[in-house]
Order: structure tokens, then C-alpha cells, then sequence
């Protein structure tokens, strides 16, 4: 583990805390609670806002005051589908980091239609499963709806294929976490197979993001740090956790406690040029 990754999440998990940022969540019907729960539980504040006639008000909120915003396709409907272009479309105009959640990419053509006209307006971040990943870059991930049949690796290519076209940083979430702007590309170890039994902790994750890039300068760092403190954090609560509704409860609460020291001597992340990434990342 490196220990300017370590001590760097340890910093932004104290930013997020003192400062408090405004997230400006676009999130589906499913993942708000756990989504604005745990946005709270880590000390950020949030706003689930979707309406087209608020976009203009809030990116000049998150922009007076340096907030970011997070998109998540989730459940869009046409309505959904214009509001959130329009959200785009401001934060990109303010410069405001936004976090895109490609939700069940690859499973229809609208949702397919929705990341291509979402990923137009350069999100600071984009985030999703393998499945997902591998659908925004044109290739067959599989998937079931909006759960994913590949592997974070199977999608590190693709990941950093992106990235690269792009100019902007992809995550692909899961059991391994990678993190990469297409030139170094972070590897993240943790969390618990429970956690894919809760809805939506992907979609809370997504959130997350945003308060990290929110208060961090180092949008790649920030990223991969509060991943890290999120799969530890996930990893902690299953061992106090008898089953999912257990574990929803456990993940807010140490969201809420996790503590510098914890995170300097547990989260496993490691970082890598691409040109240098081993077949398997382990830590």
C-alpha cells in the first residue's frame, strides 16, 4: 500500500468532514435514501434536486460555493432524460466536477442513447460496473438489467480506452476497484461480497465520489481515496452485520465513525502506470 494513497484518503475523509460539501445528486428513485444517507454519514451535505427549472440554480450554488454534481441514469424517463441534459449542460458551462453513473448500460438502447449524450459534456468521472463499462466503450459486457456478468477486469481495458478518448477519469467498481485517467490507474481492494446484496451501494459510491472531487484537487487521488474509505468501510460493517439489512444499517454507521487511523493502516490501494499494470493487482 502506498502511504501517500493512505495518508492522502486520510486528509480528504478530514476535508469532507470540516467543509461539509454540497453534492447536487441527479439519482434515481431507488438509491436516494441510502445515496443522501450516506453523504451525511460522511459529513457532506446533499441535495436531490432533478427538476429542469432548478439545474440553473443549483449549478450556481455548487458553483458560489464549490460543490459538485453526480448523474445517475438509474430510472430516467424522457422528463429525466431533458433535466439531467440540462444539469449537464450547466455544470459544464461553471466548470462544477460532475460524477456520471452509467446505470445498466448496454441493457437498452436509451439508456445506451442517455450515457452518449451525457458522456458529450466531459464528466469529471465516470463510474459503473464491469458490465457497464465495457457497454459505454462499444463492447458486450453481458449484464443482467443493471447488475453486472463481467468483472472489474475484464473492463480495465475498456476503462482506460475511455479515459484516453475521453480525457476523463473512469472508475469500474468491483471486487477489485480500478480507478484511471488512461495513463496511471489506481487498484483498490476491499469491501465485502455482502454489499452486493444491498441496493444501490454502487449508486451511494457514485456520491461519494462527488463530495471527494468536491473538496479534492487531485480529482484522480480523490477518487481512488474515497473508494478506498468506502470499501473499508463496507468491510468493517459486514463483520458486525448478520445479513443485507444489517449491513445497510452498519455501512451508514461507519461511514459515520471510520476513523483516520483506520484508514491509514487498512485501506488497500496501489497505484500503476498502464504500462506497468500486472495481469492480476492484488494488495
Amino acid at each position: 500500500m502506498s502511504d501517500e494513497l493512505s495518508k492522502n484518503a486520510s486528509e480528504l475523509l478530514t476535508n469532507i468532514r470540516d467543509k461539509g460539501p454540497l453534492v447536487w445528486n441527479f439519482s434515481n428513485f431507488v438509491s436516494m435514501d441510502i445515496a443522501a444517507n450516506a453523504l451525511l454519514s460522511i459529513g457532506a451535505s446533499p441535495a436531490m434536486a432533478h427538476a429542469k427549472e432548478e439545474a440553473k440554480d443549483f449549478s450556481q450554488i455548487c458553483k458560489a460555493i464549490k460543490g459538485a454534481l453526480t448523474i445517475n441514469i438509474g430510472t430516467f424517463d424522457p422528463y429525466w432524460q431533458e433535466c439531467a441534459l440540462e444539469a449537464a449542460t450547466h455544470a459544464n458551462e461553471n466548470n462544477i466536477p460532475w460524477v456520471l453513473d452509467p446505470v445498466g448500460a448496454g441493457a437498452s438502447g436509451f439508456r445506451n442513447k442517455n450515457v452518449e449524450q451525457l458522456i458529450k459534456f466531459k464528466p469529471t468521472i465516470l463510474r459503473g460496473n464491469g458490465s457497464e463499462i465495457m457497454a459505454v466503450a462499444g463492447l458486450s459486457g453481458g449484464g443482467k438489467g443493471v447488475d453486472s456478468t463481467s468483472t472489474s477486469y475484464d473492463a480495465l481495458d475498456a476503462a482506460i480506452s475511455i479515459a484516453k478518448k475521453n480525457k476523463i477519469i473512469v472508475a469500474v467498481t468491483g471486487a477489485i476497484d480500478y480507478v484511471t485517467d488512461g495513463h496511471v490507474t489506481y487498484a483498490i481492494e476491499g469491501g465485502h461480497e455482502m454489499m452486493t446484496k444491498v441496493t444501490a451501494t454502487g449508486c451511494a459510491l457514485t456520491c461519494l465520489i462527488g463530495a471527494a472531487i468536491a473538496v479534492g484537487e487531485n480529482k484522480l487521488l480523490s477518487t481512488a481515496s474515497i473508494i478506498g474509505i468506502y470499501d473499508l468501510a463496507g468491510e468493517m460493517a459486514s463483520k458486525v452485520s448478520r445479513g443485507p439489512g444489517s449491513l445497510r444499517i452498519n455501512l451508514l454507521d461507519k461511514l459515520y465513525n471510520i476513523s483516520s487511523d483506520e484508514i491509514i493502516s487498512n485501506v488497500k490501494t496501489v497505484s500503476y502506470t498502464h504500462l506497468t499494470l500486472p495481469t492480476i493487482c492484488s494488495v
